[in-house]
């Protein structure tokens, strides 16, 4: 009769543990994206972040900035570890407590069925309270299992984040000697036709799809990965990213000669991952292009003077703006919310708009004086 009684507080417990195990295999274990709403995981990365970011932001160089926020991913890992166990002490604690008298020295309160439940589930075991029945005996020996196997699967979880990032990081770190830091798709074409080496645009584009779908792969799989910071200055696998398109879009509306092929394909897998990471992290968009008329007019007498062939003006910029609405916004949006580091056309735009809204006023009062 006494066990019946204390049957709530031993199902809130059973609830607690199945939360917690639910959060963790959806989170380690299955390797594709999950509802996360309301899971601790989903609460502890994006509230956590806002904060971070928001400290970050107010840094007084961009070295500073970049240090501190480079530091949350890695510290959301242990974070995790630490809620995960401590939801399976907390749970095994209402279990515990609902079995106070089943153990030896009877349990007195909440906090010692607490203590019992994390030597068990840290498999301390010190031994000053004993399990004297088949069933509290049996839940000691669950509590320890978790514990233990909430820590092994923490640590391959970290050690598949690091391969991952490792595996992303190797493409944006060669970028650099082709599209500068932070990259640019103007200049990574500049670069191509000044060094003469447009016949490596193909295997570039190819190799750059490849990365694409393992990214969307893995970020999709593991999102704390979209969080994880280039560990080079003026780096970021979102401006990165945004370069390749845009030099993708250029040759594909605006130069004559050039891979159309690959360019086409690295364009499809581009926008495919900016759709399905922009969806997943709720990031808005629009059909913004993004990019001020006076802007592609400037990267065209780049690209004419770097060697390229190039459509006329009007055209070329009607089929750019046609493209690049495709990914323009949900990117910047992207660029905004992980504070990537600012690029050519990636990231906050609205001083480049205010800065094209002068220029017009100036024009305008000039042409009407």
């Amino acid at each position: 009769m006494a066990f019946m009684l204390r049957l709530p507080e031993v199902l809130i417990g059973i609830a607690i543990v199945a939360y917690v195990l639910n959060d963790l295999f959806q989170s380690v274990v299955v390797p594709r994206p999950t509802p996360a709403r309301y899971r601790p995981t989903r609460l502890v990365i994006r509230a956590g972040w806002r904060a971070w970011r928001a400290m970050g932001l107010r840094a007084h160089s961009a070295d500073s900035r970049e240090r501190f926020l480079g530091t949350f991913a890695p510290l959301v890992v242990v974070i995790l570890l630490v809620v995960w166990l401590s939801g399976l002490v907390l749970g095994f604690g209402f279990v515990f407590y609902g079995l106070r008298d089943y153990v030896h020295p009877p349990i007195d309160g909440f906090q010692t069925a607490l203590y019992f439940a994390g030597t068990s589930v840290l498999t301390i075991g010190f031994g000053d309270i004993v399990a004297t029945s088949g069933l509290t005996r049996l839940l000691a020996l669950v509590a320890g299992g978790t514990g233990l196997g909430t820590i092994a699967l923490a640590i391959s979880f970290l050690f598949s984040l690091y391969a991952s990032f490792q595996r992303r990081e190797i493409l944006i770190v060669t970028l650099d000697a082709r599209a500068g830091a932070p990259p640019s798709g103007v200049s990574l074409l500049e670069t191509m036709a000044k060094y003469d080496m447009t016949d490596d645009l193909p295997r570039l584009f190819a190799d750059w799809e490849k990365w694409g779908a393992e990214v969307l792969d893995s970020h999709l799989a593991y999102p704390l990965l979209a969080y994880f910071r280039s560990s080079h200055d003026s780096e970021s696998w979102i401006s990165a990213l945004g370069a390749v398109l845009d030099a993708s879009t250029l040759l594909l509306t605006t130069v004559v000669d050039g891979p159309r092929g690959p360019a086409k394909m690295m364009f499809a897998m581009g926008t495919h991952l900016v759709e399905d990471l922009g969806r997943f992290f709720h990031m808005p968009g629009d059909h913004d292009v993004g990019v001020e008329r006076y802007e592609f007019d400037e990267a065209r007498e780049r690209l004419s003077t770097a060697g390229w062939r190039l459509i006329g003006a009007e055209e070329s910029w009607l089929a750019f703006s046609r493209l690049r609405v495709q990914y323009a916004s949900q990117l910047n949006s992207m660029a905004k919310w992980f504070a990537a580091p600012p690029t050519q056309w990636i990231g906050d735009r609205s001083y480049v708009r205010f800065s094209a809204q002068r220029h017009q006023e100036i024009e305008s009062r000039a042409a009407s004086g």
